[in-house]
């Protein structure tokens, strides 16, 4: 009986893989619109089969695992470049943690840099206001676009931050 059950279950298994789907049946299963699946396609992250009769792209269950995959790196800040270069490593037969784990050290760093100049903006912004509580609403030379910004003293001074223009 227990074999009997582990062949019934294995044969469920490759059924359920041979079950091909189309664009939009694999969207509503995998929970995102049809124009993301195809924008997976264009780019790589998925690699359907072609019905031969109709020339419609065909998905597998598998295909809703990347999918799945895809929205949970995202949430972790991979782009979509990043999870493409994991799973070209996975198709070639490589595990792709150690890429995982530098990329994300990477970001860590990106995000620590971001929120430094962040901080830094905010700071110069409360400045700015606490600068301009001191000065008349309305107050022009003909010349000036707004005097607020104009009369504002250099805000970067020691925070080595460099100019954008």
């Amino acid at each position: 009986m227990d074999n009997s059950r582990a062949l019934s279950e294995n044969a469920a298994r490759k059924a359920a893989a041979a079950v091909r789907m189309t664009v939009s049946e694999l969207a509503k299963r995998a929970g995102v619109t049809p124009d993301v699946v195809r924008h997976y396609v264009r780019i790589g992250l998925l690699q359907p089969e072609r019905d031969e009769h109709n020339g419609y792209k065909l998905f597998s269950e598998q295909d809703v695992n990347r999918i799945r995959f895809v929205r949970r790196a995202k949430q972790l800040g991979y782009t979509l470049k990043e999870i493409k270069q994991i799973f070209q490593e996975s198709r070639a037969g490589r595990v792709p943690c150690s890429k995982v784990k530098e990329f994300l050290e990477r970001h860590i760093l990106e995000n620590r840099k971001k929120l430094a100049e962040l901080s830094a903006l905010q700071r110069r912004m409360e400045m700015a206001i606490a600068q301009w509580r001191e000065l008349p609403e309305e107050l022009s030379d003909g010349d000036s676009i707004c005097y607020l910004i104009e009369a504002m003293t250099d805000l970067d001074e020691g925070e080595g931050s460099s100019s954008h223009c």
